[in-house]
């Protein structure tokens, strides 16, 4: 196996044509297929396979808005490219089969139902379009439906380029559907058969039903930045996997970036005072303010890879908290920006310790920038972005470093007076000094060697629960 070429896994992988054939020659599976806004791409690949009466029962594209509210009902925002129109789709289609092929002549059927409901590129090139997949089906006759919805970003610059992506992988759904769902992860990755996240980029996914009973869909998010398939995912406070897009779009943003392993009254204090100052600016309006607790993928490694476990730990204290989690590939907090800015013109706030500052101000991190540090400050400042740091103190002398008496590079100094000048860095004043004692590393440490003490430095909340289940424990830590 070491000696396969690129080019000799993608043969391997099961062609589009084969995957069609398959699923249109099983006499069981039977179902319907609705696709809005791109043509129909998907059903298009099973009209082409042999045998495509024993799959397809109906196939429509209600493009017509007017026929689209008279089949599914009506869009109240008059939005029909969300995950709500997909739904609706989904449950219409599913209750039409069911009503409409009946199961005393047809008792071993497994029906589904696909939809897809798509924007694609315009003409003018300004919008890149996006669109929403999803497929309710049954594995065994009669059983409760199934589910799995995504949303795509489609990044290809024609339209007909886009509708071929789509197509292959609503193709690549229905057929992973029946015969890969015992895995969602390995799923996610045969979703890509035949196409790459260049051309269409997953970033959001959710599992529902008998099928994924045991999924937790935090994992499956998870997976989509671990595997590259996309930069950034987002989760509620209630848990639930949340498109950054929608809940970003024209919102002030507040970030926290750490591992939260876990929450310490330190974090506590930096949140709390950052979001004191960030309503303070005239142009915030604490209504429309996102305040999303940021975890990157390296702070999950540590010092392996991921364990699972921990990270639903972390996850599940920070819920329980009720922020919202955003899992990042970003290790430069410029890309923060840069993602952040293509969904916002408000403003956004970074809030970071001294030694994060410091270590922005280290020319090293930006040696694959033609551009250097000025580059990456360019596209980290030119927002209405401001950084809210949180003072450290030095426990054997007791000085305290703040924006005023940071050092930095001699060659830099002038860059980062220029910043000072211009109001982009603010102190963050109304800290606990006890607080300014705690070190999360060493509070983790404290959890694993059972030493008692490390319920002080921790809310309440998030002692109780540490405690209740067992969370991070030694032999998940290693």
């Amino acid at each position: 196996m070491s000696n396969l070429t690129k080019e000799d896994v993608f043969q391997s992988i099961i062609s589009v044509e084969n995957k069609c054939a398959r699923i249109n020659n099983n006499v069981n599976i039977y179902g319907t297929f609705a696709e809005i806004g791109a043509g129909q791409e998907t059903v298009r690949h099973f009209f082409r396979a042999p045998n495509p009466k024993g799959t397809i029962a109906k196939t429509l594209s209600a493009y017509d808005k007017d026929f689209s509210d008279a089949i599914y009902g009506l869009e109240p925002q008059h939005r029909y490219v969300t995950e709500a129109r997909l739904r609706s789709m989904l449950e219409y289609e599913a209750g039409l089969i069911e009503k409409r092929i009946s199961r005393k002549k047809h008792p071993d059927k497994l029906f589904f139902c696909f939809a897809n409901t798509v924007a694609t590129i315009d003409w003018a090139k300004k919008y890149k379009g996006h669109g929403w997949l999803g497929i309710k089906f049954q594995k065994e006759p009669k059983q409760e439906y199934s589910e799995i919805i995504l949303h795509v970003q489609l990044h290809e610059n024609s339209a007909a380029h886009q509708q071929l992506s789509l197509g292959i992988m609503g193709a690549n759904l229905i057929y992973a559907a029946f015969y890969q769902s015992e895995n969602p992860k390995e799923l996610i990755k045969t979703l890509y058969d035949h196409l790459s996240s260049d051309k269409i980029e997953i970033d959001s996914i959710n599992f529902k039903g008998p099928v994924f009973e045991n999924v937790d869909n935090r994992l499956m998010s998870l997976q989509l930045v671990k595997d590259g398939i996309t930069e950034a995912v987002m989760f509620s406070p209630e848990g639930n996997n949340i498109l950054p897009a929608n809940r970003l779009y024209k919102k002030n943003i507040l970030t926290l970036r750490g591992s939260f392993r876990p929450v310490t009254y330190l974090n506590i204090d930096m949140f709390v005072n950052a979001r004191k100052k960030f309503f303070e600016q005239p142009a915030v309006d604490p209504d429309n303010t996102v305040i999303i607790f940021e975890m990157t993928i390296n702070n999950l490694k540590g010092e392996g890879e991921i364990n699972e476990k921990d990270f639903l730990d972390r996850a599940d204290l920070l819920c329980a908290s009720g922020q919202t989690v955003m899992i990042s590939s970003f290790q430069e907090y410029y890309k923060v920006v840069e993602y952040f800015s293509q969904l916002t013109k408000a403003e956004l706030g970074l809030v970071m310790g001294v030694d994060n500052l410091q270590d922005i101000f280290n020319e090293k991190y930006y040696r694959n920038l033609s551009g250097g540090i000025l580059e990456a400050f360019g596209k980290m400042f030119f927002k209405n972005l401001k950084v809210y740091l949180y003072p450290v103190l030095n426990e054997e002398t007791g000085e305290i470093t703040n924006s005023k008496n940071l050092k930095v590079h001699p060659r830099l100094k002038e860059l980062y007076k220029f910043f000072m000048d211009n109001g982009k860095v603010i102190d963050l004043e109304d800290y606990r000094i006890e607080n300014l004692k705690i070190h999360p590393r060493k509070v983790y440490e404290m959890i694993l060697d059972g030493d008692e003490t490390w319920e002080s430095m921790v809310p309440s909340l998030s002692a109780n629960m540490i405690k209740e289940k067992g969370m991070f424990k030694k032999e998940e830590a290693k």
